[in-house]
């Protein structure tokens, strides 16, 4: 198998993720399935089907949570630098539009673009992998093709 590459702070919160569930999520569901049981008949018991839903969902996050950790490749942005590369904290401008954006550029397990966690397989981390500061990039995105221009490359 692939490794998963994933920064220290992504492998601390996945494995948060997967501890609560463990520990906290399950447990209060297996009490919800048989609190429902006792209401009576599970046919027309939402409360049951309802926890049963909830329990399966839990049950396939713990399993997908569990995969994505066997398979980690941790890597810590801080002994990095030059170009960019996984891990970067990138500082961006739009160079139609003059926004200004950081991103840092992060395993796809990990990647919430609307904190700023730009997955590595994105179009927009693509066309960034191996550049510097200063440097000009172009994107196809579904929006249209966009210019940035590299303000800043940091690694924390």
């Amino acid at each position: 198998m692939e490794k998963i590459p994933l920064t220290r702070t992504g492998h601390t919160t996945l494995d948060k993720e997967l501890k609560i569930l463990k520990s906290e999520e399950r447990p209060a569901v297996i009490r919800a399935i048989a609190e429902a049981r006792e209401h009576g008949d599970l046919s027309e018991n939402a409360e049951y089907h309802a926890a049963r839903e909830k329990q399966s969902f839990i049950e396939g996050r713990v399993k997908e949570l569990e995969a994505i950790l066997s398979l980690a490749d941790v890597i810590d942005p801080e002994t990095l630098s030059g170009s960019i590369k996984f891990g970067a904290t990138v500082h961006l401008v739009n160079e139609d539009t003059d926004e200004e954006k950081i991103y840092q550029i992060v395993g796809e397990p990990e990647a919430n673009i609307e904190k700023g966690l730009l997955n590595l397989r994105s179009p927009l981390a693509r066309s960034l992998i191996g550049k510097e500061e200063g440097d000009s990039i172009e994107v196809k995105t579904p929006g249209g093709e966009k210019a940035y221009e590299i303000l800043s490359v940091t690694y924390s």
